[in-house]
C-alpha cells in the first residue's frame, strides 16, 4: 500500500484520517524523500543533455585570460575593507565613492553644456563685434562730418571698448555662477538617485539573507523529520531481532508450515442477556491465503462485510492465539468515535482492534495519558503490520496484540496494550461480521 501511495503521490483523506501521527510523519516524510528522488533524476538527465550539447558544439579559441594579484607571500592579494586600523567605515566609504561617482557625472554633463554655450557664445560674439565695428565707423564718419578731434574720438572708442569688455565679462560671470549652481544641483540629484539604489540594494540583500535563514529552518525540520524517521526503523529493526531471539519467528514458522488440524467452524453463536461483556465465539484458524487485493479506501459497509468473510474469516482474524476463541480486544466495524466512547471508561493503556468502517482494513485504538490515538493495521499482504516504513510484520493480529504488550508500538509514545476492551454489556459488535 505505501508503493501505491508513493508511485501515485496520493493519499486518500479518509485513509489519511485513520493514520496515527507518527504514521502521518513518516508518510510525509517518505512523500518528500520520493519527490526528492524525482527531481534528482531530473536534474541529472538535464545536466547529461546539456553536456551532450556542449560536446557536440564546436570550441572556439579563446585568447582572453585573467591573472590574480599576487602578494608578497605569493598569495592571492586580499582586502577586506574595515578590518585595517587606518582603513574608514564601510557606509562611509560607500558615501565617497556615491559622491565622486556623482560628481564626475555632473561635471561631464556640465562639460558638455558649457561647450554648447560657448558655441553659442562665439557666434554671440562675432555678432556683436561686427556690431561695434559698424558702430565705431558710423561714429568716425559723424565725427569727421561734425569736426571731431582725433583725440576726442579715440578716447570715446576707448570707453565704449571698455564698456563692451566689461558687459563680456558680465555676461561671462553670470554664465559661470549659473553653471556652478547647475552643477551643484545636479551633483545633489545624482547622489541622492546612487543614494537611494544603495539602499534598495541592501534591502533586498537583508530581505535575501531572511530567506535563507527560512531556508535553513526549514532544512533543519527536515533533517530533524529524517532523524526520527530513521530512528524509528532502527528501533524496529531491533524489536525484530529481539522476536527472533524469544522465537517468536520460530513460532510462526511453525504454525504456518507444519500441518495442523483445525477444528470446524462453530454454528452462529446466540447472545443472551447472561452473556458477560467479554464473552468470545470460537473459529478454527486455516491457512493464509496468497494474493489478497491491495487496501480499498472507497469501500461500502457491504463490501467491508464481503471482504472480512471471505478473506478474513478463514483466517481467523480476531480470534485469540490459541484459535479457540475471539480474543476479547476484537471490535466489529465501528466508528472512531465509537472506539473512544468505549475506551473513556477505562484507565491508560486499555485498547481494542476494530474493522475500520472506510478501508479494508484495521485500526487499532489506544488510549494514552493524552489522550487517543488510533493506528492503522495494513492487512493487505501475506501479514499484519502497523502502516509504515520497516515495520515488524505479523502472522496475525493475535501475534501483532501480543508482541505489543511488551513493546511499545512508537519509540516516541511508548504505548503498551495492557489492558483489553471487550464488547459492551449486552451487545456484540461484530456478529454482522461472522454470522
Amino acid at each position: 500500500m505505501l508503493k501505491q501511495i508513493l508511485a501515485d503521490m496520493y493519499i486518500d483523506p479518509e485513509l489519511l484520517a485513520e493514520l496515527s501521527e507518527e504514521q502521518k510523519q513518516i508518510l510525509f516524510f517518505k512523500m518528500r524523500e520520493e519527490q526528492v528522488r524525482r527531481w534528482k533524476d531530473r536534474e541529472t538527465k538535464l545536466e547529461q543533455n546539456e553536456a551532450l550539447q556542449k560536446c557536440n558544439k564546436p570550441k572556439k579559441a579563446s585568447h582572453k585570460s585573467v591573472n590574480w594579484k599576487l602578494g608578497t607571500d605569493q598569495e592571492v592579494w586580499v582586502w577586506v575593507m574595515g578590518e585595517h586600523s587606518s582603513d574608514k567605515p564601510y557606509d562611509v566609504i560607500c558615501d565617497e565613492i556615491i559622491g565622486e561617482r556623482a560628481r564626475q557625472q555632473a561635471e561631464k554633463e556640465a562639460e558638455e553644456r558649457r561647450k554648447a554655450q560657448e558655441q553659442d557664445l562665439s557666434k554671440l560674439t562675432e555678432a556683436l563685434t561686427l556690431s561695434t565695428q559698424n558702430d565705431t565707423v558710423e561714429r568716425w564718419k559723424e565725427n569727421a562730418e561734425n569736426k571731431i578731434t582725433a583725440k576726442e574720438q579715440a578716447k570715446k572708442a576707448e570707453r565704449i571698448q571698455i564698456n563692451d569688455e566689461n558687459e563680456k565679462k558680465s555676461v561671462i560671470m553670470k554664465s559661470q555662477t549659473k553653471e556652478n549652481e547647475k552643477l551643484e544641483e545636479r551633483t545633489q540629484e545624482i547622489y541622492m538617485n546612487w543614494k537611494e539604489a544603495q539602499e534598495i540594494k541592501q534591502k533586498m540583500e537583508k530581505e535575501d539573507s531572511e530567506w535563507q535563514e527560512t531556508l535553513r529552518k526549514s532544512k533543519a525540520a527536515d533533517e530533524r523529520r529524517r532523524s526520527m524517521a530513521k530512528q524509528a526503523r532502527d528501533d524496529y529493526k531491533r524489536l525484530s531481532m529481539q522476536a527472533i531471539e524469544r522465537g517468536s519467528v520460530a513460532e510462526r514458522a511453525k504454525n504456518f508450515g507444519g500441518e495442523v488440524k483445525r477444528p470446524p467452524l462453530p454454528p452462529k453463536p446466540r447472545l443472551t442477556p447472561s452473556t458477560p461483556s467479554n464473552s468470545n465465539c470460537g473459529i478454527s484458524r486455516s491457512d493464509r491465503r496468497q494474493g489478497i487485493r491491495r487496501l480499498n479506501s472507497s469501500c461500502t459497509r457491504d463490501n467491508i462485510i464481503k471482504w472480512f468473510k471471505e478473506e478474513q474469516l478463514p483466517l481467523q482474524a480476531g480470534w485469540d492465539r490459541s484459535g479457540s476463541s475471539i480474543a476479547p480486544w476484537f471490535h466489529g466495524i465501528i466508528s472512531r468515535l465509537e472506539s473512544e466512547d468505549i475506551l473513556k471508561v477505562h484507565a491508560p493503556g486499555s485498547f481494542l482492534l476494530r474493522v475500520s468502517e472506510k478501508i479494508q482494513g484495521y485500526v487499532l485504538s489506544y488510549r494514552s495519558e493524552e489522550g487517543y490515538m488510533h493506528f492503522l493495521i495494513d492487512a493487505s499482504g501475506t501479514s499484519y503490520s502497523f502502516l509504515g516504513v520497516d515495520q515488524l510484520q505479523h502472522a496475525t493480529l493475535a501475534d501483532l496484540v501480543e508482541y505489543h504488550k511488551t513493546e511499545p508500538i512508537t519509540s516516541l509514545g511508548k504505548e503498551l496494550l495492557l489492558y483489553p476492551c471487550g464488547q459492551r454489556k449486552n451487545t456484540c459488535d461484530y456478529m454482522d461480521l461472522i454470522s
